[in-house]
């Protein structure tokens, strides 16, 4: 966790804008937060995942079935526009089709689309590809199919490469940053955000953005490096030893304003 005293000791934090949806389980967390420090704390998810069309998709010369026997979904939203994009170029779906997913949670997802029970689904443990990669290499007979973001680095790719696993990928949705409306994005205190698109989300929406007072705090090594890259102060940077989630970061953060600002 990495601070600016002299930033912070002129700064009294009353609304806290966090750059991603208000789920359950963190929602919890910047509540208790929210009370102790007594501070408002807003959510708003500064992009949005979309498919690409079906045509952009046939652009890319892959064809789903009867080529594949096996999918490997990394993330929800593979699995959303995965079956969305099915659906519009009407690929019906076999029962036959074997399912790999990083995670359990992510495997449970695919009920949304099909009966879970009469699947075969199979997943990582640890919420790493090696995990996922020890699972697949029980199954070398299958072909794979992976859906990807047009964002993404080769490390699968390379990984089924190294080990002669016959697989295809292809790009079937996209992050987009969401417009806001004007001054939607004013009167914060303190801006946190979770990945390189929202740096840029940010930008898009305010191109003549100048951060003065206003404290800027990040979760991940990436995000952190895209802040810095377009010359924006960096306040707060979670993980750290003491600080694992970007909740406790927070927490520690406050307590050290309000110890500063009380002597």
């Amino acid at each position: 966790m990495k601070e600016n005293n002299t930033e912070t000791e002129k700064r009294v934090i009353k609304r806290i804008l966090v750059s991603q949806p208000q789920g359950a389980e963190a929602k919890k967390y910047y509540d208790e937060i929210a009370q102790k420090y007594n501070v408002q704390i807003d959510f708003k998810q500064f992009i949005q995942v979309e498919s690409v069309s079906p045509k952009e998709f046939r652009a890319q010369k892959i064809s789903i079935l009867p080529e594949h026997t096996a999918i490997i979904f990394t993330s929800r939203h593979a699995i959303d526009h995965f079956f969305q994009l099915c659906q519009e170029m009407r690929v019906n779906i076999p029962d036959s089709l074997k399912y790999f997913c990083i995670t359990e949670t992510v495997s449970l997802y695919i009920q949304k689309y099909v009966q879970y029970r009469k699947r075969k689904v199979f997943f990582g443990t640890t919420g790493k590809f090696d995990s996922l990669l020890a699972v697949i290499l029980k199954h070398p007979e299958e072909t794979y199919f992976l859906p990807q973001s047009s964002v993404h680095n080769d490390e699968i790719k390379n990984a089924l490469d190294a080990h002669g696993i016959k697989h295809s990928e292809a790009v079937m949705y996209r992050t987009v940053s969401k417009i806001f409306k004007p001054r939607e994005l004013s009167g914060y205190d303190m801006m946190i955000f979770f990945s390189p698109a929202g740096i840029t989300s940010l930008l898009e929406n305010r191109p003549k953005f100048t951060q003065r007072k206003l404290l800027v705090g990040c979760f991940g090594p990436a995000t952190a490096q895209a802040i810095r890259d377009h010359n924006i102060r960096l306040d707060l940077e979670a993980p750290t030893a003491k600080a694992p989630s970007m909740t406790m970061a927070l927490d520690q953060f406050l307590a050290k304003m309000a110890e500063d600002q009380s002597e």
